[in-house]
């Protein structure tokens, strides 16, 4: 199947106002199916389309998979929201973590999923009429009915079988559905928080809901059969309304076609594909949030000659993915190094990024020029410090 072309692109200025009187009789549909299953590569030819494309008179329908990924809105807190540091050993290749262009909740996704992005223009664009689209295809393929739940997500007998996110410009727009085929709920379970404590931010944070895999209400729900059920069913629906144009409308669209989002087919792809998978968009983008955590000093500390009270805390503040700001109060008489009270040493994590790296200076200022942490109060010191940075 012929690939698509960047020199289709037209230019947008050229649309002007004729975007509000073209007649959608003369909209033709088109269905891409990437064959790439990077997260990072998906999420920018997701965004070189928006950028570039003229859906006046074409729309675009993307299906898409991804290899086992986590997916967070555009405002969202990566540190809140999934368990970081364990992502890297969740399964065999890891665990990867993406920032969307789009706002919306974070949810897992592996090859388990289907992801249907819907482009069109600002103002045809249809959330409802999208979802009613998947709807169709499953009940018309698989025989199940599902519904729209007030906030845009498919779901069956109270549990979520989809999730949303949408992303509207000045002149295109669009609404990607992930729908759970058969995803390891076990690996989603790993990678995500289920509860934080401690953590002060504006970010929004994601609502936790069950989610149910398609097969387990019909083993016959498969990946392949649903990507050819909805692009099916997109191309015999007319563009405003959900009558069903049949064979018929579905012939006079653009059809099916393969593609591989390369540089070559689009150029500047790879620009926003390296800003995407850069720590600085995936963490760096982070809302401002405060960290307060308390500690128990251990009864073996406590019980000692020189009486030891009060927990050992923390509190830290990150901007842009770093440590803007570090107060660690320590009992006295718990740290052999003099440290009690406000503990100035702290200062070192200033200015790192917030991650295990940053600990290295601190354990170094923590015990002078010995690499080793040879007391157990100043162990425990610092494993405090490290619960902080790695269990948000």
């Amino acid at each position: 199947m012929a690939l698509v072309a960047a020199s289709k692109i037209h230019n947008f200025a050229q649309i002007g106002l004729r975007t509000l009187t073209t007649k959608t009789a003369n909209v033709k549909k088109t269905v891409f199916i990437s064959q790439s299953t990077d997260i990072f590569t998906n999420l920018a030819f997701e965004e070189w389309l928006y950028r570039n494309w003229n859906f006046t008179n074409q729309q675009i329908l993307v299906l898409w998979r991804n290899d086992p990924c986590v997916i967070i809105g555009r405002h969202q807190n990566p540190w809140v929201e999934t368990n970081v540091s364990h992502l890297p050993f969740i399964t065999d290749s890891g665990v990867q973590l993406a920032r969307r262009c789009s706002g919306g909740g974070t949810f897992y996704q592996d090859q388990g999923n289907v992801n249907a992005t819907f482009f069109t223009t600002n103002y045809r664009s249809n959330h409802k009429h999208n979802l009613e689209v998947i709807i169709r295809a499953i009940f018309r393929e698989y025989g199940l009915k599902l519904d729209i739940s007030p906030k845009e997500n498919l779901c069956l007998r109270n549990s979520k079988v989809s999730v949303s996110a949408a992303r509207m410009g000045p002149l295109n727009a669009y609404h990607q559905c992930a729908l759970s085929v058969n995803v390891d709920k076990m690996n989603l379970n790993r990678a995500l928080r289920k509860f934080n404590s401690g953590v002060k931010s504006n970010a929004p944070r994601s609502t936790k809901s069950k989610i149910l895999n398609l097969c387990e209400e019909n083993p016959k729900i498969n990946v392949k059969g649903l990507l050819s059920a909805i692009g099916w069913e997109y191309m015999r629906t007319p563009v405003n309304s959900l009558k069903d144009g049949g064979k018929y409308l579905a012939n006079l669209q653009n059809g099916f076609q393969m593609v591989n989002p390369t540089e070559q087919w689009f150029p500047g792809l790879n620009a926003i594909r390296e800003n995407l998978c850069s720590w600085d968009w995936c963490y760096g983008k982070t809302p401002k949030f405060t960290i307060t955590k308390f500690f128990p000093v251990p009864d073996q500390f406590t019980n000692s000659y020189n009486g030891i009270s009060g927990d050992l805390s923390i509190r830290m503040v990150v901007e842009q993915g770093r440590v803007t700001d570090v107060s660690l109060y320590v009992p006295q008489g718990l740290s052999n190094s003099g440290l009690s009270g406000e503990a100035n040493v702290i200062t070192s994590l200033k200015n790192h990024k917030f991650t295990e790296d940053a600990l290295n200076s601190f354990e170094w200022s923590l015990c002078g020029c010995d690499s080793n942490l040879g007391d157990d109060k100043d162990k425990f010191i610092s494993e405090c410090v490290r619960q902080v940075m790695t269990s948000v």
